[in-house]
């Protein structure tokens, strides 16, 4: 693609950049094949390749408009057109540059503004984000559905106990760090739970280091990326001890999250004083699937030993798993082996709708995508559906009447 952009862009890394991934696009369309909200509203400017050519205007110096803003804001940033493109065009970080010169020219007013504004303060705070939910359960017959519908069964809020090594058994020899996250504790304690306690049965300790907390994606990309980065920043500094002392990986059960700890090199690569860390850290990152078929050859001897039929079992794979992070088959092949039966899925790499505070953004747009994806995932009849990714969990739990799980939970709950 042959750009003119603005001198003002091409002075700056970030200019040049936006640049280089607008010339690598050839425009063949194959993107939009595989976008979601292309498929389901039809319109070129929602697909990857209308969004690229707004950017591509506007960092060309032409005006910015509600309509422009309206279509970037539409993008799920589900990286199913990444996964698909031929030529390589990093998608996703060019949709960040656009959507910060967007905000910078057309500041948002009114409720739209107080909203993003309220899920930036909340959400990334567990100490705030916390007691909201569990004052929202209370009051939930109170509520607008629309908000009654984010808010998970009490049972959920309830974890079983992390391992405790006693004192015979020594110190292990392996250790590993987890994201503790920001809304995964308030709304699943367990599933960091559930983690540590696998590990524990193959010799490795987990543990979550104190002022680590939300990986940085929900004030990156509702665009105060200034914040986003100082929370990937915070998060640095809370693991670097451990790090330095022999942590093996850092493992982030929230696939949403892990996505953006993996970024954390390129986010921070003109930053002198973190970009070597972040380049550290997001080597270091882990999805627990991908890890514990690493541990295969100790963990399936195991999940033999307890092996039943546990029945059909849909398994929704959240964009941020398959085309972020690029793991796929791994939760599966682990349930198969303790029994459960996997059921067709359709259109799996299409996205539920979730994706961060989208669902609470673009409500239409993702109640819709979530029915299309409820009725791919109960094809084949399951008696439950797992996933691995606590946005995907709450969103699709909200829309079904079959239970809902994080994977390593049920992993769990067979071993014991």
């Amino acid at each position: 693609m042959q750009t003119e952009l603005a001198p003002e862009f091409l002075a700056t890394a970030e200019g040049r950049r936006a640049d280089a991934i607008l010339r690598k696009c050839v425009h063949c369309g194959f993107c939009t094949a595989t976008c979601p909200t292309y498929q389901l509203l039809g319109d070129e400017l929602d697909g990857p390749r209308g969004r690229i050519y707004l950017i591509k205007q506007v960092l060309e110096g032409r005006p910015v408009s509600e309509k422009t803003r309206l279509h970037l804001d539409r993008c799920l940033t589900c990286r199913s057109c990444q996964t698909t493109c031929p030529s390589g065009v990093e998608y996703v970080q060019l949709l960040d540059i656009g959507r910060r010169v967007v905000e910078e020219r057309l500041p948002r007013k009114g409720a739209e503004k107080l909203a993003r504004a309220v899920l930036r303060e909340v959400l990334p705070r567990p100490w705030l984000f916390g007691p909201a939910v569990r004052l929202g359960q209370m009051l939930r017959p109170l509520l607008p559905s629309a908000l009654a519908d984010k808010l998970p069964p009490e049972a959920a809020g309830v974890a079983r106990p992390w391992p405790e090594r006693k004192a015979d058994e020594g110190a292990p020899s392996r250790r590993m760090l987890a994201l503790a996250g920001c809304v995964q504790p308030g709304l699943a304690p367990n599933i960091n739970a559930a983690t540590a306690r696998l590990l524990d049965r193959l010799g490795i300790e987990l543990s979550e280091a104190d002022g680590a907390g939300c990986c940085g994606a929900l004030r990156f990309h509702l665009n105060d990326q200034i914040a986003g980065r100082d929370d990937m920043r915070r998060n640095i500094d809370a693991w670097w001890p451990a790090v330095e002392a022999g942590a093996e990986a850092i493992v982030v059960t929230a696939s949403g999250c892990a996505v953006q700890v993996r970024d954390y090199g390129h986010v921070l690569a003109d930053d002198p004083d973190y970009a070597a860390k972040a380049a550290r850290i997001a080597a270091l990152c882990r999805d627990p699937g991908e890890l514990l078929l690493m541990e295969q050859d100790r963990l399936l001897p195991l999940l033999a030993a307890t092996r039943r039929d546990r029945g059909p079992l849909a398994f929704h794979s959240p964009c941020s798993l398959q085309h972020g992070l690029g793991v796929r088959g791994a939760a599966e092949t682990l349930l198969a082996a303790c029994g459960y039966t996997l059921t067709p899925v359709p259109d799996p790499h299409l996205c539920c709708g979730s994706a961060g505070t989208y669902s609470i953004l673009q409500p239409d747009i993702s109640k819709r995508l979530r029915d299309n994806k409820l009725n791919a995932l109960n094809t084949g009849s399951p008696r439950a559906i797992a996933t691995a990714n606590i946005g995907c969990l709450t969103h699709l739990q909200a829309g079904s009447d079959l239970p809902v799980r994080h994977w390593i939970e049920l992993l769990d709950e067979a071993l014991s």
